[in-house]
């Protein structure tokens, strides 16, 4: 089955959430603060109704989650499953970063098939199709095809890491890897498009805060143009379950580097255990 349309749809959506987003910020942003004590805005609430409205329009047998609607659970037991994360960065927006970004992904049988993450502040546009290829979309109307970098090991790994979110553990691991190369952004999707483009070669997250829209558009953009996406011991992410939290964590890479990458996070699990007996 093509999924061309869907694309389509998806990234229009996208791009015109893009620009609600830039007429917000500048009128200024009203932060307020909902469970986690995580930030949300006008901004969030205004894309998050216009991408449903327009995928509901295109697509209305199709379910879809939302960060800024509580889910129903009907996402649990449809085949097509939009995924959307209206502001992926709240925070890298909030304080006028460039590092935030629009998402939307579609779920096809539990699996991230189509990715669209727009950059409202840079008006670069990433998309993919899993088995297809994906692209990136530059300001001034080019388009670029992505293909992830070829490095398989340690030196030279040019990493990409959250700013905000940022854990003690990732200076280990980075230090295991003899990574010196490192470039902190807020959104997922932005950190995993750069993966998918060439520009980054590993983003790791091994905590918990990241929920299913987080994961969705950029797992499917990433395994489009050719890198792998996991949680930290190897497994596929869960979009079908009662929890929204990718418990496992994130290794988005390039492909050749994820299974030295996943080998030393776990020699580095071990480490953290206390000795037996």
């Amino acid at each position: 089955m093509s999924f061309e349309r869907e694309l389509e749809v998806a990234r229009l959506a996208a791009l015109e959430a893009a620009e609600v987003v830039r007429g917000h910020q500048k009128a200024g942003i009203d932060v307020e603060r909902k469970a986690g004590d995580e930030p949300v805005t006008a901004a969030d609430h205004a894309a998050s109704e216009l991408i449903l409205r327009r995928l509901k329009a295109a697509f209305p047998g199709d379910s879809a989650l939302s960060e800024e609607v509580p889910d129903d659970g009907a996402r649990r037991h449809q085949a097509r499953v939009w995924v959307i994360d209206p502001i992926d960065g709240t925070r890298d927006f909030i304080r006028g970063d460039e590092g935030f970004s629009v998402m939307i992904g579609l779920c096809v049988d539990g699996r991230p098939t189509v990715g669209v993450v727009a950059m409202p502040a840079t008006r670069v546009t990433y998309g993919g199709i899993v088995g297809v290829g994906g692209w990136k979309d530059l300001a001034d109307g080019s388009r670029l095809p992505l293909r992830t970098s070829s490095i398989a090991g340690p030196p030279g790994i040019r990493l990409v890491s959250s700013k905000s979110h940022r854990s003690d553990d990732i200076d280990k691991f980075r230090n295991a890897l003899q990574i010196e190369d490192e470039l902190h952004i807020g959104s997922v999707g932005v950190k995993a498009s750069l993966v998918a483009e060439g520009s980054r070669d590993l983003y790791v997250y091994p905590g918990t805060r990241t929920k299913i829209w987080d994961a969705c558009a950029p797992e499917a953009i990433l395994i489009a143009a050719g890198g792998r996406f996991t949680d930290v011991r190897g497994r596929m992410l869960s979009y079908t379950g009662e929890l929204l939290y990718n418990e496992g964590g994130i290794v988005a890479s390039n492909g050749p580097l994820h299974d030295h990458v996943l080998a030393l996070l776990e020699k580095l699990g071990r480490e953290r255990l206390p000795p037996a007996g």
